[in-house]
């Protein structure tokens, strides 16, 4: 079939972009598996195995789409189109939001409070990490994330590592960050490294203990821990938003205070690098995720819907930062 994904920025990724490698990764594996993919996407875009066709924001999307398209994936809420179609949802929208009927989440706790049931968890593609090195020295804890979103809790990450006795490396950010208002982080336990990818930021993954991942809301997915786990990192991080569908008690540590995440630390060496890697390798691939997809554009061209009614988010009385004890 021929699939048209549509996406709200410029591809192939320049550094990190989660949810810009998800719709780069699925359209690598949809060519892979035979289809043909065609990209609605900002000017600036390039691709080497599917067809680019520029982005108007200005224009309806559905007069943008390409002819001889089957079914279209929207991964930017671009509109309705005449086609068959579905959307997948990365974030997380406010209470009342009304969603798309064929809309797909990323986790079910994603789903559940968006009053919807299709799941699809993101995977990655292995060809963009290479083997671990397994004779790596592992000499730090690891933090990635956009260390300017006050959700992702990188004050909090930097406050484990030292109760811990542990340096911590900062991939997503910088010291003194301006984005957010004026702050600067001076612990010297704290490395900042930027926001990086490619090979750096592979090598520091490699190099890493373990990643500490508090965040403060329900994180929709959380690519950056099956990242992570790729590389034979256990993952210590807060019971939000999906973290309890990927971090299993074989690959890390949940919980919703400073003080036990750092205590729990200690127990980093009880956890198996390569059954990390492994558990990513089997659950958050890539090629299952498009897998999974597929039989949902089936389902789509077949003319059901993927949900009896249009998803609504649920208010469910939460605002501002989730708990996190010291």
């Amino acid at each position: 079939m021929r699939i048209a994904i549509v996406f709200d920025r410029i591809i192939p990724a320049r550094r990190y972009g989660g949810s810009d490698r998800i719709a780069w990764w699925l359209g690598k594996h949809l060519t892979a598996a035979g289809h043909q993919v065609v990209y609605v996407v900002p000017p600036g875009s390039t691709c080497d195995f599917a067809d680019v066709v520029p982005y108007d924001h200005s224009r309806p999307v559905d007069g943008q789409i390409p002819s001889g398209v089957d079914l279209v994936h929207d991964f930017a809420f671009s509109g309705p189109v005449a086609l068959p179609s579905l959307t997948t949802l990365h974030g997380n929208m406010p209470p009342g939001a009304v969603l798309p009927r064929n809309t797909v989440f990323v986790s079910h706790n994603q789903a559940e409070r968006h009053g919807g049931s299709v799941v699809v968890h993101n995977g990655i593609d292995p060809d963009d990490y290479g083997e671990p090195d397994w004779s790596a020295s592992r000499d730090h804890l690891l933090f990635l994330a956009l260390a300017s979103w006050k959700v992702k809790n990188v004050r909090g990450a930097i406050r484990i590592a030292r109760r811990a006795g542990l340096p911590l490396a900062v991939v997503g950010g910088h010291r003194l960050n301006l984005n957010m208002g004026f702050r600067l982080t001076l612990d010297p336990n704290a490395r900042f490294h930027g926001v990086i990818g490619g090979e750096r930021k592979n090598r520091i993954i490699n190099n890493s203990s373990a990643l500490l991942f508090p965040v403060r809301w329900h994180e929709p997915f959380g690519i950056a821990i099956v990242e992570a786990l790729y590389f034979g990192c256990p993952v210590f991080g807060t019971p939000y938003g999906s973290l309890p569908e990927i971090v299993i008690p074989e690959v890390g540590v949940l919980a919703d205070s400073e003080s036990e995440l750092a205590r729990r630390l200690a127990d980093i060496g009880q956890f198996g690098r390569r059954r990390c890697h492994q558990y990513a390798c089997d659950e958050f691939s890539a090629d299952l995720m498009t897998r999974r997809y597929l039989d949902l554009y089936e389902r789509v061209l077949n003319g059901e819907s993927l949900h009896d009614h249009e998803p609504v988010t649920l208010d469910r009385g939460e605002s501002g930062l989730l708990p996190m004890g010291s």
